[in-house]
This record gives C-alpha cells, sequence and structure tokens, in this order.
C-alpha cells in the first residue's frame, strides 16, 4: 500500500472493514435481478455473481451447493434471510 496515500489508505481499509456488508447487499440485489433477468446468459452471469459472493459470505458448501444446483432465486433469497438473522456467520480471521 505503499503506492497509495494516507487517504487513499484509509478508503482502502473502510472498504475492506465493511466488505461483508457490502457482499450481502449485493447478495440480496442479486435476488431481485435473478427474478427480473429475461436472458438466459444474464441469468448465468447472476448465478456466477451469486456464488462467488455467498463464498465470501461463509455460507457452508452444502448450502451452496443446494442453491447452485436448483438455481431457483426463492432459494437463493432464504439464503439472504438466513445471513440477515445471523443464522449464517462469517468466521473471524485469524490475525
Amino acid at each position: 500500500m505503499a503506492d497509495h496515500s494516507r487517504y487513499q489508505q484509509g478508503i482502502i481499509k473502510r472498504y475492506y472493514d465493511n466488505r461483508d456488508q457490502l457482499d450481502e447487499q449485493k447478495l440480496s440485489e442479486l435476488v431481485t435481478n435473478l427474478y427480473l433477468a429475461e436472458s438466459e446468459k444474464k441469468k448465468v452471469k447472476l448465478w456466477e455473481s451469486a456464488e462467488g459472493l455467498m463464498e465470501r459470505l461463509d455460507v457452508p458448501d452444502s448450502r451452496i451447493q443446494h442453491v447452485m444446483a436448483g438455481k431457483d432465486a426463492a432459494v437463493l433469497a432464504a439464503v439472504v434471510q438466513d445471513i440477515q438473522n445471523g443464522k449464517i456467520v462469517k468466521k473471524k480471521k485469524k490475525s
């Protein structure tokens, strides 16, 4: 991070400090976008994004596989709800 000014370093740090909330919001928005997507190409791209976000949010692998096998937006919405209700919690990184 030596290439960044102190101000830029602060912005980058705050981004990563809040990344979980940003990922949760993006996953929630993906549910809506999946319901509204018309082309198959767009749906494929959205599902790829959803899979990556679920992995970053530490959703259990079995749950990710279940969601991706059915590719049902309602099942993905249930995952989002579980994250928001605290049933799926991201593991803390070891420092």
